[in-house]
This record gives structure tokens, sequence and C-alpha cells, in this order.
């Protein structure tokens, strides 16, 4: 394990390099019961057991991806940032316009937070809909918050199921980036992170409404936790100061049931021969 020469906002903490790792989570984990600060940060080149939502979903680790850990230590669990799954969604999609701002001749790069956790990307030229191209995965003790951070950065091929769901920053640039390009997505997640996490104004919300994935548009919300089959149809219409989702649910009895919010679930986007 090396300790890489990158600057950590975060009181600069250690950030910490290895080649392969069962999953940057447990990692940070260890670091944690060994005592790091907050803001220590574990890199891997590589995951063998990666996660996403569930279990059951591997988070495919690619050479040249981003895969971190980020720790931060609160003195209890009032003390900890409210949506801060949703704040990281925000200053991640940052940092993926700042990595690709340089590789598109002057071409403005969208990345799109997909409630609660994924970060879509849009190709620079904009004829392409979106794709994930990060995931973030959040969990806390009560006092530590670990957040894991996934960015497809070098990547160019997919797998047959996930080429039209999923891409990266050298995909949508048209580059063909060096595996160490990851460093510096992690340069500018690390400096992203430490100005939301600092921010206690509502700002946060407004200016991830303004990216918010399929806002305004018709969708289907999953409800509950992972293999719910509790769905909700309707219109998204943002988020509260909460983190929770707001959906406009269709009328049922010729009366319109309103918006109401909801605190888990998965957003899956209606067939595109549905419109409203």
């Amino acid at each position: 394990m090396e300790v890489l020469s990158i600057k950590n906002p975060f009181n600069n903490a250690p950030i910490f390099h290895v080649e392969t790792v069962s999953s940057t989570m447990d990692a940070a984990r260890d670091l944690a019961a060994r005592g790091f600060p907050h803001g220590t940060v574990i890199a891997a080149d590589r995951q063998s057991a990666g996660r996403g939502r569930t279990l059951e979903r591997a988070w495919q680790s690619e050479p040249g991806n981003l895969y971190c850990t980020l720790l931060l230590r609160y003195s209890g669990f009032s003390d900890i940032p409210k949506a801060v799954t949703l704040k990281t969604g925000l200053a991640v999609a940052y940092a993926v316009e700042d990595a690709a701002a340089g590789l598109t001749r002057g071409i403005h790069c969208a990345a799109l937070v997909k409630w609660p956790n994924d970060i879509m990307l849009r190709s620079a030229s904009g004829t392409d809909s979106a794709k994930k191209a990060a995931g973030i995965i959040s969990e806390s003790d009560g006092k530590t918050v670990f957040i894991g951070i996934g960015v497809n950065v070098a990547q160019t091929r997919f797998p047959d199921h996930l080429q039209k769901k999923a891409t990266s920053i050298a995909c949508v640039c048209g580059a063909s980036l060096e595996h160490g390009y990851k460093f510096r997505v992690l340069e500018y997640v690390l400096f992203h992170m430490d100005r939301e996490l600092r921010q206690t104004d509502d700002s946060w919300r407004e200016r991830l409404s303004e990216r918010l994935y399929m806002k305004d548009k018709r969708v289907r919300f999953i409800a509950g936790s992972a293999g719910s089959d509790e769905t909700v149809e309707g219109i998204l219409r943002g988020i509260r100061g909460d983190g929770s989702l707001l959906i406009e649910q269709d009328q049922t009895g010729g009366k319109p049931r309103g918006v109401e919010a909801f605190f888990t679930g998965e957003l899956d986007v209606y067939p595109r021969d549905l419109h409203g």
C-alpha cells in the first residue's frame, strides 16, 4: 500500500493506493478500525468484490477506472450531513465535468445526477442519450461514514449487456486516456466533496435540481428497499431538503394523488414510446 502525493483538502489526510482489494469499502473499514483520520481515502486499481446498491449488483472493475472510498468521521449521527449521498453525487458530477473539460476542445460535457446514487453522462456532441458513468454507495455506523465512489474513466469497451447503459469519460470525450488519469479525477472529486460538505445552506439542492436526471419527465419509480415490487408512476418534480425524491403521481379514479416524497427506492425510466 502506497501513499499518493495528491493534495487532500480534508486536512491533508492520507490517500492510500493499492493494486487489488476485495472492495475499497472493506479496506476503508479496516483503516477506520486502525484509527485513521477524517478524510482518509483508499483507492484501488481493481476490486474483486465491488458492489452496487445490492450484493447481487457487482461493480465491474476495469483497468483505468477510479474505485475509491472516502472515510468521514463525526461526533454523532446528528452531525452527519443530511443527504450526504446526493451531495456526493453533485460533487462527482462536477468532478466528471472538470475532468472532461480539457478533453473536449471547449464542448461542454453534461453530467446528471440520477437519484439517489448514479451519475449519468451525455456525449460532448449531445447526440446520444445519457448513460451511467459513475456510482456511489454510502454506509454509516452512526459516527463514521464510508462513501464508495466508482467512476468509469479510461474504459472504452463494455460488455454487451452494458453497452446501451454505461459510458466513461474517455468514451464521451473521444479520448484515449492513460490509466493514471483516474488520479486526476480523484483530485477533482475530493476538491468538490470538500466544498459541498462545507456548505451550510440549502444551495446544494437548487444546484442539484438543475442537473437532476429526468426532472419534469415521466418516470417509473420502484419504491422501498431493493427487490421491492411496489411501483409508482408519474412526473419527477425534484427533491426536498432532506434528499427525498418528489414524484407527482398519476391520477387514480379521476382524482390526482398529488406529490409524494420517497426516501428509498430506485428510479426507472419509462419506455420511450410513453409520453407525459
